[in-house]
């Protein structure tokens, strides 16, 4: 469903990429030109990065609510939902499973991501406690055991008294059958849980492993995103707040889901980046996303790739976003030597204290280096460092520090050592780090690198961009004059999105087309009620239906995509 991107007379758009170390923002002003504001996300002089910057474009003071009638939109990707389950800092969560399977998710499908390793490191689970629920529906919706409710209110009663607020309820078959589950939720909502997450609104597909998983991500980080969310709904009054969602499409900020909101900022990267190529002339393109915190690259050949199962953080997630591969290799990566190797990342210095060069106490990182090297200038660099947030770049800081270090390396070798022979060191196994992670989503998937486009964008990209190129044999690099910014820009240039799924889980027959055509025009009409709900002034919407087939026997599934209007 496509929004409004021209704007409104006499009133501006905000269009900002919250990261980890930075928050971009691009204003579209009433007059149709962009102006463009980078600050740190963490920082003492500001309670809010995004709303410091819309700010200052606006030229408001301090704590003031911004006025509708001057702002057509703000839409906005961020990492607030990343990073609670990266530091696990999401909502205690209790789990309320079928009894027998309480289990079930510390057992999973057993995957061993090292196979040799003999002491294996599960990551700890996301839920704080669990409920096993009397009660079992067959396949066919026949009720075997009656939902023992007495039992459930009574443990869940529990739970709320050791003040844990947020529940995911995933009960077997309640993909298909879902009563159970609604009589759960509705116990549950009448105790005072504020978050449920039950798993045949947030993944209604076969699979009980995936589905409770994504139920528990979904109620663990759900409200600290909502949080953030109604912090910046305060302050911005009735001003229109958009999120952008892991499949890259906006949604009105209050019916944003945690599930939905893992990958928002790289998702408006990808968007902004097949925009400006096209436009160039570039149909297939290697996306290469370098921030303070992380790089993000990402694979596309004249449609946008999807996936439907994912690991982030260590957490299973089945919802359809776009396919990013990430890495831990950021202008924040943290450089270390053992006394026998550098290494690079995959700590990160973050915004605070952020690298050395930022005067706050800070490690040396990838961001030092370059500006060891010479390929940072402080004079071209936002003055946002030091005690005051308003000094540049320290340089003589980074000299120092790199100085002892190479004193450090020079006695493991046994020789001398130039300080910027050690920068140079790390910036090679930072290159050599990213150019692995793009040939994870090329090469090995059999598409010819050297045939396409490495769009660099995001703050650390370019100072790496010809290194890359050349590691890979690429011969055609595109840096946008937005290039730094180019994920807040992707924000202005998505479109609506709304997903709706439903298992049929029968054998592909003649007869069937009649069910899809009407299971479609079931999804069509709920998709179509969510986005009138929302109250948007729209250009255009489109439908497109896919089908997931898989052969008899097999578990992988295929992905065709169907008519918008299935003939039986």
């Amino acid at each position: 469903m496509q929004l409004g991107r021209h704007g409104v007379a006499g009133r501006w758009q905000f269009w900002i990429d919250r990261g980890g170390t930075f928050t971009d923002i691009v204003a579209l002003r009433p007059d149709g030109t962009l102006a463009v504001r980078k600050l740190l996300s963490d920082n003492p002089a500001h309670a809010d990065a995004a709303l410091q910057g819309m700010r200052e474009l606006l030229d408001l003071p301090a704590g003031a609510v911004f006025a509708a009638e001057r702002i057509e939109a703000v839409k906005m990707g961020t990492t607030v939902a990343t990073n609670a389950l990266l530091e696990r800092r999401g909502e205690p969560t209790v789990l309320v499973v079928t009894a027998g399977f309480a289990d079930a998710l510390r057992i999973a499908y057993q995957n061993r991501p090292d196979i040799f390793a003999r002491h294996i490191e599960l990551p700890d689970p996301l839920y704080a406690r669990v409920i096993e629920v009397e009660e079992r529906v067959r396949t066919d919706g026949e009720v075997l055991t009656p939902l023992n409710e007495a039992a459930l209110r009574s443990e869940l009663a529990a739970a709320h008294a050791t003040g844990m607020r947020a529940c995911a309820i995933t009960l077997m078959h309640g993909y298909r059958h879902p009563a159970h589950e609604r009589r759960a939720a509705e116990i549950a909502r009448a105790i005072g849980f504020t978050q449920i997450s039950t798993s045949h609104e947030v993944s209604p597909l076969v699979r009980f492993v995936a589905r409770a998983d994504t139920a528990v991500v979904d109620a663990y980080v759900t409200p600290v995103l909502r949080r953030y969310i109604g912090g910046l709904s305060d302050a911005l009054g009735r001003c229109r707040l958009l999120f952008m969602q892991s499949n890259g499409g906006l949604i009105d900020a209050p019916r944003l889901r945690g599930k939905d909101a893992l990958l928002s900022g790289p998702a408006g990267g990808i968007v902004g980046a097949v925009a400006i190529s096209q436009r160039a002339g570039h149909e297939r393109i290697i996306a290469f996303d370098m921030g303070g915190t992380s790089t993000d690259v990402s694979h596309f050949r004249g449609t946008f790739e999807r996936t439907h199962a994912t690991v982030i953080a260590g957490a299973r997630v089945r919802v359809p976003m776009m396919q990013i591969h990430s890495i831990a290799a950021g202008g924040g990566s943290i450089l270390t030597f053992d006394g026998q190797r550098f290494q690079v990342g995959p700590q990160s210095a973050g915004a605070l204290p952020g690298p050395a060069s930022y005067g706050h106490g800070g490690p040396l990182t990838v961001t030092d280096a370059n500006l060891l090297v010479g390929k940072l200038d402080p004079r071209f660099f936002p003055r946002l460092f030091g005690p005051t947030g308003d000094q540049p770049l320290d340089r003589a800081l980074v000299e120092q520090k790199f100085a002892e270090l190479a004193r450090g390396v020079g006695a493991a070798l046994g020789r001398s050592v130039a300080p910027e022979e050690v920068a140079d060191g790390f910036l090679h196994i930072a290159v050599a780090n990213m150019a692995n992670a793009i040939k994870q989503i090329s090469v090995q998937r059999g598409h010819d690198v050297t045939e396409y486009t490495l769009v660099c964008f995001g703050g650390a990209s370019g100072q790496h961009a010809c290194l890359v190129a050349a590691a890979l044999g690429m011969r055609r690099i595109l840096l946008h004059p937005l290039a730094g910014v180019l994920s807040a820009y992707g924000m202005g240039l998505a479109d609506v999105r709304v997903v709706r799924e439903a298992t049929v889980d029968e054998p592909l027959h003649p007869g069937l087309m009649a069910r899809l055509a009407a299971l479609a025009a079931t999804l069509k009409r709920a998709a179509l009620t969510e986005i009138s709900a929302q109250e948007l002034e729209l250009e255009a919407t489109e439908t497109q239906l896919s089908a997931r087939l898989r052969y008899a026997g097999a578990d992988a599934h295929v992905a065709v995509p169907l008519p918008t209007a299935i003939d039986p």
